[in-house]
């Protein structure tokens, strides 16, 4: 008997024998698009901190779907830039708001495209917060009639799927009970239930226009050093009526993931922020890492946690690393 006896590099000896002895595997299916949409026509605005990542008015967004679907991405998910603000967040729930528009264009022109939309008051409202605040302190309860209306609205424009990411306590409840007495009960919740007051969140706060004039959003979003309240919110959502759950973000909280995906039997959505895109994106403008490398097992290892889809900015690019590996 030739020693050693156990060879695990027998099955790394070619591409191809790695590849269908892989135990976790990343495919278009997986990855879910964000797109920041506003009013106006032949807007790409491009977001300073987030390389590749554009702003975008509804015809262009229209067009980046497109490529999108080209490239196999069948999911994408819609935040709004509306054109004012107010302390009620008015606008949120505008049916002739850019969201509401693209939404119906996109069903029109691309039926089979899976189409979410983010459900929050932060970037309609003129002090960036999640919610109605006063005297400086946010209102869960009266917050949640003005969700459950954006939510509505949402899906009375053709969203399949409307996910609230504001992080107040019963939203899950009053936004289902909302969709199904407006005849909505069908529409899909995908419910930010972990969602940690982190600082990845710069990036989109740029590109949203959603930073907090005042204070911060600690009073609602987790506590980073928490994963046993992870589980717990995301039964409670679930409880609820949320059909998925999410954890926000994914890099730094990948023993997170894990736990969730264990704990649920719902499917389990990781959101890969801007932040960690950023991060990677000027390491790689640097010189410092193989920028294509790096997102593809940044990714892969998003899914090996526990991950049924990404959120992620680098959809596009990660699509069109998969489809080279074909």
């Amino acid at each position: 008997m030739s020693f050693p006896l156990h060879r695990p590099r027998r099955l790394r000896t070619s591409g191809s024998l790695r590849q269908i002895v892989r135990e976790t595997h990343l495919c278009t299916d997986d990855l879910i698009w964000p797109l920041f949409v506003m009013n106006g026509t032949g807007i790409s605005d491009d977001v300073a901190s987030m390389p590749g990542v554009f702003r975008y008015s509804v015809d262009m967004a229209l067009e980046a779907c497109r490529e999108a679907d080209r490239f196999g991405i069948r999911a994408v998910i819609l935040f709004g830039l509306p054109d004012h603000k107010d302390d009620v967040a008015s606008y949120s729930a505008d049916e002739q708001g850019p969201v509401a528009q693209l939404i119906r264009k996109l069903k029109a022109e691309l039926p089979k495209m899976v189409v979410m939309t983010d459900v929050c008051l932060c970037a309609y409202t003129d002090h960036g917060h999640c919610g109605i605040v006063r005297d400086g302190v946010i209102c869960n309860d009266e917050t949640l009639p003005l969700l459950a209306k954006m939510a509505v609205c949402h899906a009375r424009a053709g969203a399949d799927v409307v996910a609230p990411s504001d992080m107040m306590d019963g939203r899950v409840a009053a936004i289902r009970a909302a969709l199904d007495k407006d005849g909505f009960e069908n529409t899909s919740i995908l419910s930010y239930s972990v969602k940690y007051s982190s600082a990845y969140y710069g990036p989109f706060r740029d590109a949203a226009g959603s930073a907090p004039s005042f204070g911060d959003r600690k009073t609602h979003q987790m506590d980073p050093g928490n994963l046993r309240e992870a589980i717990r919110e995301a039964a409670l959502d679930i409880e609820e009526g949320a059909d998925m759950v999410m954890v926000k973000p994914a890099l730094s909280y990948l023993d997170v993931i894990h736990a969730v995906k264990e704990s649920v039997n719902v499917p389990m959505v990781a959101y890969n922020v801007s932040g960690e895109y950023a991060m990677l994106k000027a390491a790689a403008a640097n010189g410092w890492i193989d920028g294509e490398a790096v997102m593809m097992e940044t990714l892969l290892s998003m899914k090996r946690a526990g991950a049924d889809l990404i959120i992620t900015y680098h959809a596009l690019e990660a699509a069109t690393c998969l489809r080279k590996d074909i």
